[in-house]
């Protein structure tokens, strides 16, 4: 397998306990004192899910990816009671409470000084980034102000709100009725049954159902190593989330700086589901569709991802410094993250819309 598709060795690597004791794995990446880019991973996934996105912001960014409970290096809860929405949240509240202790107001507790004093990412918001499921956990955190006071802006990549079952293509429509889908679907979102060894039958079989048919071997390859890592028992649990999940009221609720993007070709979450959430959230900056991907987009086009991370970075994360300091960004601070963004002075203090179908890929 090709360099892109390997671990990135962590900077830092902390557990954070989370409100029901739940211990959640933490890693962190690039630059200490970088602008901080917090990745929250979907269903069946983990922390190496986004190495081949962590690569392309190291340089520039403080990085910072987790463990959802249930995957990873995280807990494994026993109760069916531990895996929810709620649950989701109360995690990442955590996970930023430990990696942003002063929060976006320099401290929750009201004694900003003193925490400024201890930490050094006191005051700082970062960019939150959520793919799936993860997605899904930046919106059922949306009405959390230890939350909302960390974040200067969100990406939601391959996600949607609620109505998974009825809109997922899986199995194609021609083959049966809308309730034989809605309940074939059903049942892979909540089977127990073990994945077993990555094969050549069980890689063309995942890449059919979550990524586009041009995606690569080791895009596909590192893929199965990733899902086939999840615990049958934990799968179930979580599929069993998002057969009823419903974010709606939580999505309306959102009230950062928010950027859609989505693969054209998604079967699990399809397009239908990012012009719904960019209709319904308070304030969408970006509507993103990549021609011809699938779900796994930081995976199929991680450029794309990182590319739509730094856009919301110059954008936001100035803005959200200038409005902290109560004056603008200073010179040395705005060349960072216009540096990072790669774009123009000008640009990066504009609603910046990326057109990502015409950025040139890397290898």
């Amino acid at each position: 397998m090709t360099v892109p598709y390997e671990a990135v060795r962590p900077r830092r690597e902390l557990s954070v306990v989370s409100a029901d004791g739940t211990r959640i794995h933490v890693e962190e990446y690039g630059r200490a004192d970088g602008p901080p880019i917090v990745l929250s991973h979907g269903w069946t996934c983990s922390t190496l899910f986004w190495a081949p996105v962590v690569r392309r912001l190291t340089a520039d960014f403080r990085v910072i990816a987790y463990d959802q409970r249930g995957h990873g290096r995280s807990t494994y809860p026993a109760a069916r009671s531990s895996y929810g929405t709620r649950q989701l949240a109360d995690d990442l509240e955590a996970v930023l409470a430990a990696v942003l202790p002063g929060g976006g107001d320099g401290g929750a507790d009201g004694d900003g000084d003193r925490d400024r004093g201890r930490s050094p990412y006191a005051g700082e918001k970062a960019v939150l980034v959520g793919h799936s499921m993860g997605g899904m956990t930046i919106m059922a955190a949306s009405g959390r102000a230890a939350v909302r006071d960390r974040t200067a802006a969100v990406l939601l990549a391959s996600t949607g709100s609620g109505r998974l079952l009825g809109s997922t293509r899986v199995l194609p429509p021609r083959f049966s009725s809308r309730r034989v889908r809605r309940a074939v679907h059903r049942q892979l979102l909540v089977s127990r049954l073990p994945l077993g060894p990555v094969t050549p039958l069980s890689r063309a079989a995942l890449k059919y159902g979550v990524m586009a048919p041009g995606s690569t071997r080791d895009q596909a390859a590192f893929t199965a190593r990733v899902v086939h890592a999840c615990r049958s028992r934990q799968r179930s649990e979580w599929g069993r989330v998002l057969a009823v999940l419903d974010l709606d009221a939580e999505l309306a609720a959102l009230t950062a700086p928010t950027a859609v993007l989505v693969g054209t070709a998604d079967k699990l979450t399809p397009p239908v589901h990012a012009h719904g959430m960019a209709a319904a959230l308070p304030d969408c900056v970006d509507l993103i569709e990549l021609p011809g991907l699938g779900h796994m987009t930081p995976i199929e086009d991680a450029a794309a991802v990182a590319a739509a991370v730094r856009s919301l970075a110059a954008t936001y994360q100035a803005a959200a410094g200038a409005s902290e300091e109560g004056a603008g960004v200073s010179e040395e601070a705005a060349g960072v993250l216009e540096e990072a963004a790669g774009v123009p002075e000008e640009a990066a203090r504009t609603d910046i819309r990326m057109d990502i179908r015409t950025e040139e890929k890397s290898a």
